[in-house]
């Protein structure tokens, strides 16, 4: 019988490696649904809870706030217990969030126990890249394309099945407490790695603030806009579909098509990402993809859909090329682990506000043209810091 492997040390036989994959990939597969069973049932969501614009808005932003406020503490936690154990708690918040906001009355609750849910996801979101980057140290652009693959399955997996999964079980709360029972499971085999994992690396920190390194504040800014584009799509792509007169059906089959088509390009852009010195000219392009996409849906969203939830699909791409920048801009273990939590801390601290913005503005004018302007808007600072994240540095030789 093989023991778990350590994830404070790199892993090289396949035997020892398996109970590290399975666990990888079942974190991953959580790390979405939380958010993309929402947006399909949201109107459903609102008037049984009471959410207004503002509320609702809100809670399509409490997932980069959470991650903003909870991620800090992934390191720490990593640190002193084991990076297992802390993927374990955070799996274990998420499942009791998820299951218990589903028999919540009042927005009050709704949204403080959909925080609970997303500070979980936050704890896994920071320790996973360096989880990889240990583990694989040889294939970390395999294992972060595996990773973001899986990611983005369950993210396909809660938009495509929230209005079915509702239906079947006869209600939105049922629906949406499913995917809770799904988390539970995740917490399995981290809870069962955790006598083979070390506490992180060193237990001290080495290296000075990140916030003096120039590619790590350029990788916030790009994480912060991929963050902003990616759960105001999550929150409001199946509204604007619905606002243009398709169903429910449809319109969480369309944001389900817009999730899946980064199902093969999650894959890929790290792969291809860790097999070119320089990255710029990915960025580029789904930069280009994003001006496409959100023009399409603020003009003509009726005409064409799937068109332009693939093109949105395409440039959320983004988000795992991100990734693997994380594990591409820092040399050492702890390094990474220290520029995931900044890059997506700060990233989707800047990003809070996204959403709301989206939700106030769609309230006061009626329409999508608006809230697509300020999407169209953030891609001129994604392109800029995209191209200095995804130019040939380390923070290390920086700091």
């Amino acid at each position: 019988m093989v023991s778990p492997p350590t994830l404070g040390a790199p892993v090289r036989r396949t035997a020892a490696t398996l109970p590290l994959v399975v666990l990888i990939l079942a974190v991953a597969l959580n790390l979405r649904p939380g958010a993309t069973t929402v947006g399909p049932l949201l109107p459903e969501i609102r008037e049984a809870v009471g959410l207004n614009g503002f509320t609702a808005g809100l809670l399509t932003a409490l997932p980069p706030l959470c991650f903003a406020v909870f991620g800090p503490l992934a390191p720490r936690l990593a640190r002193r217990f084991g990076a297992a154990l802390a993927l374990a708690a955070g799996m274990l918040m998420l499942a009791a969030g998820l299951a218990g906001r589903s028999l919540a009355a009042g927005p009050v609750l709704f949204l403080l126990l959909t925080t609970l849910a997303m500070a979980g996801i936050a704890v896994a979101n920071v320790l996973l890249p360096s989880v990889v980057k240990q583990g694989f140290p040889a294939r970390a652009g395999l294992m972060t394309g595996l990773y973001s693959t899986f990611l983005t399955l369950g993210a396909t997996a809660g938009a495509a099945f929230a209005v079915p999964a509702a239906e079947a079980l006869g209600s939105w709360r049922n629906g949406l407490a499913v995917w809770g029972a799904i988390a539970l499971v995740a917490a399995v085999p981290a809870l069962r790695a955790r006598r083979g994992t070390g506490r992180a690396e060193g237990g001290r920190r080495t290296l000075p603030p990140l916030r003096r390194s120039p590619t790590a504040r350029a990788l916030a800014v790009f994480f912060a806009v991929n963050a902003t584009a990616a759960y105001t799509t999550m929150g409001w792509l199946a509204q604007i579909y619905r606002d243009a007169g398709y169903s429910a059906h449809t319109a969480g089959l369309l944001l389900a098509l817009c999730v899946a088509v980064g199902v093969p390009l999650a894959f890929a852009l790290p792969v291809l990402a860790v097999r070119t010195r320089d990255q710029r000219a990915l960025v580029v392009g789904l930069v280009a993809t994003g001006v496409a996409a959100y023009t399409g849906l603020a003009l003509w969203p009726g005409t064409a859909p799937w068109l332009w939830a693939l093109l949105a699909g395409v440039s959320q791409s983004a988000f795992p090329l991100s990734l693997a920048l994380i594990g591409m801009r820092a040399r050492t273990g702890e390094g990474v682990t220290l520029l995931s939590s900044f890059a997506q801390s700060t990233g989707y601290l800047c990003a809070i506000p996204g959403p709301i913005i989206v939700g106030v503005a769609h309230e006061w004018t009626g329409g999508w043209i608006v809230p697509m302007g300020f999407l169209l808007a953030l891609l001129v600072p994604a392109l800029v810091c995209g191209l200095r994240a995804a130019s040939p540095h380390t923070v290390e030789d920086e700091l």
